[in-house]
């Protein structure tokens, strides 16, 4: 609530040092008084356009813009003033709303500074201090918010790539016993062809069977061809 405050009084002392003949500025005034801020935005253009150095015209200008919440545009205004540096009486107040819009935005590191400015150019301005304190503080606490973002990030990555490892792993697992099944069948395989196989011993034996075998049956033969050869021939009719 104070940051309203202050900028309606520091609109207010411009108000009072206005020139009468500055129809425009005071038309704006007026607008900006009954709360019509887009209104009072186009009689301080107006004021602008009569005269572009009006210090008077400008930042009440940003006072509106501010009222509507542009603050980007606000910030800008108040920053143009302070880094002219031509109206050095009221650098507080360039500095001390530029803070504020800079704060709206959420901008808290930069509204700092600039608080810090208006300090400088009028070190018993309370409300300065205020609003200093309450931006350091704001900005502590986004700093906060945003490690705590960062670590929450950190975390859930390091969580992805557990998870990752472990897919991996898992994956070269099934490849593994997939290979060591593979293994194991050629094996078996390799002992059943080699179960089908004959040991030299053996085929040994089994050729001097077959040798013997084939002795005794032409021995056999042999023996019938020498039996018909001693049978009497019978005589064809």
């Amino acid at each position: 609530m104070r940051l309203c405050i202050v900028i309606l009084l520091a609109f207010c002392a411009f108000q009072v040092n206005a020139q009468a003949d500055r129809k425009f500025i005071r038309k704006g005034n007026s607008e900006f008084e009954n709360g019509k801020y887009q209104q009072a935005e186009i009689e301080y253009r107006k004021a602008l356009e009569k005269d572009a150095q009006s210090f008077r015209a400008d930042f009440n200008l940003g006072n509106a813009l501010y009222m509507q919440k542009q603050y980007d545009a606000a910030a800008t205004k108040y920053a143009s003033l302070a880094e002219k540096g031509n109206d050095r009486q009221n650098l507080n107040r360039y500095y001390y709303n530029l803070g504020n819009a800079l704060y709206e935005n959420r901008k808290y590191s930069e509204s700092v500074d600039a608080y810090k400015q208006a300090l400088r150019n009028r070190p018993e301005d309370l409300d300065a201090k205020h609003n200093l304190q309450l931006a350091m503080k704001m900005l502590n606490e986004q700093k906060q918010q945003q490690d705590k973002q960062d670590q929450k990030n950190k975390d859930q990555q390091n969580k992805e790539d557990q998870n990752k490892d472990q897919k991996d792993k898992g994956q070269n697992k099934d490849q593994n016993n997939e290979m060591q099944q593979q293994k194991d069948s050629q094996q078996a395989t390799k002992q059943q062809d080699m179960r089908g196989q004959i040991s030299p011993d053996d085929a040994e034996r089994i050729l001097q069977a077959l040798e013997n075998e084939e002795k005794n049956v032409m021995k056999k033969v042999q023996e019938q061809k020498e039996h018909l050869r001693s049978a009497p021939l019978e005589k064809n009719w």
